[in-house]
């Protein structure tokens, strides 16, 4: 005797439907088999779309990850841009913090605030490039960025 799927009640064979619950049965003679053992059940991969814009969401913090984790040329291409052109503004944000934080201290304020003015251009322009790269992903383009997607190419080998 056949049991009911839902509730566990004893179901008669080829019943259409659980006489306790009501829930439908599966049709005489079809069976219900589980995946074997050992084997995983299918994960439903991320949009490219969507991974190709958490690229670029934490910088290249997440193009870092989603390169090693994803193989998807798509994904790879925006994650290696997002390395090189979020890990060059990053490096050079520590360049210009230390040599204008020292000229603070060698030359007073007027090296100071041109410093600060050239720091705020490159994190204006890391902020730009941030909301277009995202942008860009998403809707499924492969935007390159002039310099950084060569460099990119060349160290990461072509996505």
């Amino acid at each position: 005797m056949a049991h009911c799927t839902k509730c566990g009640a004893a179901v008669g064979d080829g019943a259409g439907f659980c006489p306790s619950c009501g829930a439908a049965q599966a049709a005489p003679g079809a069976v219900q088999s589980a995946p074997p053992a050992g084997v995983p059940a299918a994960q439903p991969q991320m949009a490219e779309n969507v991974a190709g814009l958490l690229c670029y969401v934490l910088g290249w913090v997440t193009g870092l990850i989603f390169y090693f984790i994803d193989k998807r040329p798509y994904v790879r291409f925006h994650a290696a841009q997002s390395i090189v052109v979020f890990g060059g503004l990053h490096i050079i944000s520590i360049v210009l913090g230390m040599f204008f934080g020292i000229s603070l201290m060698a030359g007073g304020l007027t090296g100071f605030s041109m410093g600060y003015a050239v720091y705020a251009i490159v994190n204006l322009v890391g902020l730009v490039l941030w909301i277009l790269l995202m942008i860009k992903a998403y809707q499924g383009e492969r935007f390159r960025v002039p310099v950084a997607a060569d460099i990119a190419e060349k160290l990461f080998g072509k996505a």
